[in-house]
């Protein structure tokens, strides 16, 4: 049964602009009849998110998105799992020490660049939540170093120099993917452009993320052009995986260009689990 989804969206659990709740009503007000909650290493909002979904009858699916090790922007997505499953739920706390280190880095990088800020005023925009790049990005905004965002991830906090200098803690995608399997979920490869192969070197990955327990590719994604997608619709057919789709919604002041998606997918695979 093919329904209106969207299954890749962020709140304020991690770097996203919207709390879990407030992002179920936009969900519903877009007409979307299922929607993903994929924060960013952590299952902290899924719940709040699940309850809000059921008193506004929207299915809501708690998910995450995990960080590989292999590629820089190697993410995996964990659809239908267990908020507290015991692997899943130690790797997140792992994950989390990893971003507390990395905020340090961060702003040791920064201030080696000419940028002064504090944590304290990071933080403040996190909100009590995950600090993540998009915190670091609005704190530049504030303090006027940068016009926007994508200027501070563009020129900054999403560079090569940034990336060779600004460690965090992450695992092999086998073992994202085992934690998504026994935490009862289905996995799926994120925004297979953003790994940055070529189509041979990708189709490489992808046969053998299959291998270890791979169930499905996001083959509908906004900055996908039309010949990606075809690439990874032929990707999904020859290796037997599932399609999805998403936004990568964070919300319009963390991503301006990005709007909730609305795509209609076949998903009883997934609403099994």
């Amino acid at each position: 049964m093919r329904y209106i989804a969207d299954l890749h969206t962020h709140s304020t659990a991690s770097d996203g602009q919207y709390s879990p709740e407030e992002l179920v009503h936009r969900a519903k007000e877009r007409g979307l009849e299922i929607l993903a909650l994929t924060d960013h290493d952590t299952l902290a909002g899924v719940e709040a998110a699940a309850r809000a979904g059921e008193a506004l009858g929207l299915w809501v699916l708690r998910g995450i998105e995990l960080g590989a090790a292999e590629y820089e922007n190697l993410h995996i997505l964990g659809y239908g799992i267990s908020s507290e499953a015991p692997m899943l739920t130690e790797l997140c706390g792992k994950f989390k020490a990893g971003r507390d280190e990395r905020s340090f880095r961060i702003l040791d990088y920064l201030r080696a660049n000419g940028f002064e800020l504090t944590l304290e005023e990071v933080e403040e925009l996190a909100k009590g939540n995950i600090v993540g790049r998009p915190h670091f990005a609005q704190a530049m905004v504030r303090r006027g170093y940068v016009r926007s965002n994508r200027e501070a991830f563009d020129l900054w906090l999403d560079t090569e120099d940034y990336h060779q200098k600004v460690k965090r803690f992450k695992v092999p995608a086998k073992n994202c993917l085992e934690a998504i399997h026994l935490a009862g979920g289905k996995a799926s490869l994120a925004h297979p452009y953003q790994v940055g192969l070529e189509d041979e070197a990708l189709e490489g990955l992808v046969a053998q993320l299959k291998k270890d327990g791979l169930d499905a590719i996001e083959c509908y994604y906004p900055k996908h052009t039309q010949e990606q997608t075809e690439f990874y619709l032929y990707l999904a057919e020859k290796y037997d995986l599932h399609i999805t789709g998403g936004s990568d919604f964070h919300g319009e002041r963390v991503k301006p260009d990005v709007q909730l998606a609305a795509w209609e997918l076949e998903l009883d695979w997934l609403l099994d689990t």
